[in-house]
């Protein structure tokens, strides 16, 4: 049997992205035949191979930033394959996480609900009007704080796949801003602000009049089963010069701010004419007390001095003084305490005046200290 020799060249262009540049694949050989006639079953084989078909590459492009869902709202999510193609015999899969805990799953022409994780079990949709041209569009409905993070959109066909990502914000604002305001007390006028219903935590703070942001006495939160942010914020006033403050929050996503105001009464800032109360009581009674001895002292300086003109006058001899009698014989100590009394009377009135600029001065002291 004669042997021969077929060497055999060919050359084929399998596209894998219209488009862009082709990659081909060059086939040559040397095939061994026993005969000419073995070289027949060499070119349906080359034509087989080429005529077999190929996934194509593409890759997969997402929403871009995140995308805000309202809560309890509908939220939808886009994704296009590029080069546009048909991908309605593609699996088209999104999922958070987990690649086996799909959100919505797609395949062959077909929605899978029953892979479908149960927290999304009739809240999805695939909208699927340009889905020939590789876009689909996952739309998720009653959305809840759950629903907040990371969404896959994956296809594949064959054995080629791809993905991308995007990010959902879930987002709730509050209109129910409340202002308490507690029965003041000796260490200041105690005023809250509570709300509830908000994602994600918002940011609170308290403002004057003019817009300046007043430090808080205290912030506190909590999350209900909807895992919705409640926010207390409490500020404690010691002077009646903030009479109207206003309790802020902004949501730190949409950059939504709401906002409830109050205006405080002089009459909610009763220490002010407590400690002036107070101090008007301490300088009454030191008044009494130190006048009620002075007056006893003028009293008893007049009786001496009567006294002693009526023992001046029935005893008067060359000793007595050209004006009249003030010493009387039987008492030679009568001027000292006429002197004691008068200075005892001085001294009482300085002290009076030295304690009341005491008193005042500690007074508006502690006052300032409370007003800062």
């Amino acid at each position: 049997m004669r042997r021969s020799f077929v060497k055999y060249s060919a050359w084929f262009w399998h596209c894998r992205s219209p488009g862009t540049m082709e990659s081909c694949v060059r086939i040559t050989g040397v095939m061994e035949t026993t005969g000419p006639s073995l070289t027949r079953y060499f070119v349906p084989m080359l034509l087989l191979q080429m005529a077999a078909p190929s996934s194509e590459q593409f890759t997969v492009t997402g929403l871009r930033g995140p995308i805000l869902a309202p809560l309890r709202g509908i939220v939808e999510l886009s994704c296009q394959l590029s080069p546009p193609q048909n991908a309605e015999h593609m699996e088209i899969r999104w999922f958070r996480d987990r690649y086996t805990q799909p959100v919505h799953l797609y395949n062959n022409g077909k929605d899978l609900h029953a892979e479908t994780i149960s927290r999304y079990v009739e809240r999805t949709e695939l909208l699927k009007e340009a889905i020939r041209e590789g876009k689909v569009t996952l739309r998720i409905l009653n959305v809840s704080v759950d629903d907040d993070g990371q969404y896959h959109c994956f296809f594949k066909d064959g054995a080629f796949d791809e993905e991308a990502i995007t990010e959902v914000k879930v987002t709730a604002t509050s209109l129910g801003i409340q202002i308490l305001v507690h029965p003041p007390n000796t260490k200041g006028l105690l005023v809250e602000c509570n709300t509830g219903g908000w994602f994600p935590q918002p940011q609170m703070e308290w403002r004057d009049s003019r817009g300046e942001i007043i430090p808080p006495t205290s912030i506190s939160h909590s999350q209900d089963t909807e895992k919705l942010f409640h926010m207390k914020m409490t500020l404690l006033l010691k002077q009646s010069s903030h009479r109207n403050v206003t309790c802020c929050l902004r949501n730190p996503v949409t950059g939504q701010e709401e906002r409830t105001s109050i205006v405080l009464s002089d009459q909610l800032f009763p220490w002010n004419i407590i400690w002036r109360l107070i101090l008007g009581i301490i300088l009454a009674l030191l008044v009494i007390f130190i006048m009620v001895p002075s007056v006893d002292l003028h009293i008893r300086l007049q009786e001496l001095q009567q006294n002693g003109s009526s023992v001046c006058s029935r005893v008067c001899t060359k000793d007595c003084l050209p004006n009249g009698c003030t010493v009387p014989a039987s008492d030679p100590h009568f001027q000292l305490d006429t002197m004691w009394l008068e200075d005892i009377t001085v001294i009482l009135c300085v002290l009076t005046v030295f304690i009341t600029m005491i008193i005042s001065f500690i007074y508006f002291r502690f006052r300032g200290v409370l007003e800062r």
